[in-house]
């Protein structure tokens, strides 16, 4: 695996391996490299069981995923960069700010970031 992909950028999508019965699945990177005592990135996993949550963020199917999906923030955790196996490509800008807001009203964050 290069640096390029075991460093990714917030805001791309990247194929994790979580750890799950040799299971990887899509992950959107929401912060890239959260620790500089770890190597980790925090993401939430790109899921095709759409059920319509408040945690769900909808896009449209880009050209390098197989199937229509969401982001499922419910889902948020950190992985280590080394589980990180490839790029897919770049999340849409908008979609990306809708996720943050998604983020903030779950954590009870205002928009000066208190709480």
């Amino acid at each position: 695996m290069t640096n390029s992909r075991r460093n990714p950028k917030t805001g791309e999508v990247v194929v994790v391996d979580l750890g799950y019965a040799a299971k990887t699945r899509p992950c959107l990177v929401l912060a890239e490299q959260s620790d500089t005592q770890r190597a980790v990135a925090i993401v939430a996993p790109l899921t095709t069981e759409i059920r319509g949550g408040e945690t769900e963020v909808a896009f449209a199917k880009p050209r390098w995923l197989a199937q229509e999906c969401v982001v499922n923030l419910s889902g948020l955790g950190s992985v280590e960069l080394h589980r990180i196996e490839r790029r897919l490509g770049t999340f849409p800008t908008d979609k990306f700010e809708e996720a943050r807001a998604v983020l903030a009203k779950m954590f009870g964050f205002t928009a000066g970031g208190h709480v």
